[in-house]
């Protein structure tokens, strides 16, 4: 009888939420988008394989992407790649592909051996204009950009320019075979903002760090759980699938969200955002369920995670206080999610429960810095460890 050929089980390692162009945060390429340049992006891996492939998104481009080539290596210092590690891509065993309007692309695996917790550098070669990017806003990480074709460089000075997004680039998947992954559905706080960037010290960095399960951080900076935002990107409920559910090995969900649907209407300072409506918890309360109940069909554990305290920053007023107070109460004693993490209880400041702990403040009395993240991390990691 012939011998079986088993089909790898992949597992995503790695993963940005797909925003439309805009130049609502730091500077960015996404708006001009690129012609006749190679891009390079480093990504930090939180699951590890013999194989890896990619996933290309041109979720909010209006025309086909033409990727005329792909590369993939183990990560040097700044644009620079590890000497023998860089592997070209294929795509259906083509050298190029091109990624229709609304749609996206996954790679062939290439053999690559990376480990959690290791970083690993894409190359696209985009000879074609590409018009506006769909991008991830802010990376806290820097990506590279050089003229003509730099697939096969393994040096850094070919790449001339940087910035602190990820364009195209959704995923990075591996052969582990795992289906432990933990997706970290919310906002900035998700996405990393107060952390110092290039340093990989996200919530979801450490939180991988500490448990040694595959993290997928799908926050994006001012997300909302309610509404869609052009800068802010596509709300919580209308994003869960493609940004969390259709992502390889996801087996648990932890959904902190709803501080900017309650802070936005508090603040003057965020003309990005207009009009913002106010919103009361009870609306809260049910995009959540809504959210529970998607995540339950596809057979994924839900976890509530309260939201931070967030007294003295621009998004704290009145309604805001009110209301935050009767979202968590329900998030911790309503019984809905499967597991609450406590994260306003851990965060909160000794003399003032509705601030943050100043140890763990970056300083805007609304993000947490790394210190902050790393206990974020730490609750959630003792929460999971006793439910084994």
């Amino acid at each position: 009888m012939p011998t079986a050929v088993s089909t790898p089980v992949f597992t995503t390692a790695w993963t940005a939420s797909p925003q439309r162009p805009s130049e609502g945060f730091t500077p960015n390429w996404s708006q001009e988008g690129f012609w006749r340049q190679s891009l390079r992006q480093v990504v930090r891996l939180t699951a590890g394989g013999g194989r890896a492939r990619i996933r290309l998104s041109n979720a909010y481009g209006t025309s086909p992407l033409r990727i005329a080539g792909a590369s993939v290596a183990r990560s040097g210092p700044g644009a620079a790649v590890e000497p023998g590690s860089l592997r070209r891509l294929t795509f259906a065993g083509a050298a190029s592909v091109e990624i229709p309007a609304y749609g996206q692309a996954v790679s062939d695996a290439a053999e690559l051996a990376l480990e959690s917790g290791e970083s690993a550098t894409v190359t696209l070669h985009l000879d074609a204009v590409t018009g506006p990017a769909t991008f991830h806003a802010q990376a806290f990480a820097t990506s590279y950009r050089g003229s003509g074709d730099r697939l096969e460089d393994t040096g850094a000075a070919g790449f001339d320019a940087s910035t602190e997004s990820w364009y195209f680039l959704s995923a990075v998947e591996v052969d582990a075979g795992r289906g432990d992954g933990i997706a970290l559905l919310g906002d900035s706080i998700t996405d990393g903002f107060g952390s110092t960037p290039g340093d990989n010290r996200r919530w979801s960095d450490a939180l991988a760090a500490r448990t040694g399960r595959p993290v997928l951080n799908a926050g994006i900076g001012g997300n909302l759980l309610l509404n869609d935002s052009a800068w802010y990107g596509e709300k919580g409920l209308h994003r869960l699938a493609r940004d969390v559910l259709d992502h390889e090995g996801v087996s648990t969900l932890v959904v902190l969200q709803g501080l900017n649907d309650l802070g936005f209407s508090e603040t003057d300072e965020q003309p990005t955002y207009r009009p913002a409506p106010v919103v009361d918890a009870e609306e809260l309360i049910a995009g959540h369920r809504e959210l529970i109940r998607r995540a339950r069909a596809r057979g994924v554990r839900v976890i509530g995670a309260t939201l931070l305290p967030f007294g003295g920053s621009d998004h704290w007023g009145e309604h805001a206080a009110k209301a935050s107070h009767e979202l968590n109460e329900w998030i911790r004693s309503s019984g809905e999610y499967d597991a609450v993490v406590d994260l306003n209880r851990a965060m909160a400041a000794p003399a003032d429960p509705d601030r943050l702990h100043p140890a763990y403040d970056f300083g805007d009395h609304l993000h947490p810095n790394d210190a902050g993240y790393a206990v974020m991390a730490e609750v959630l990691a003792e929460l999971l460890e006793k439910q084994r």
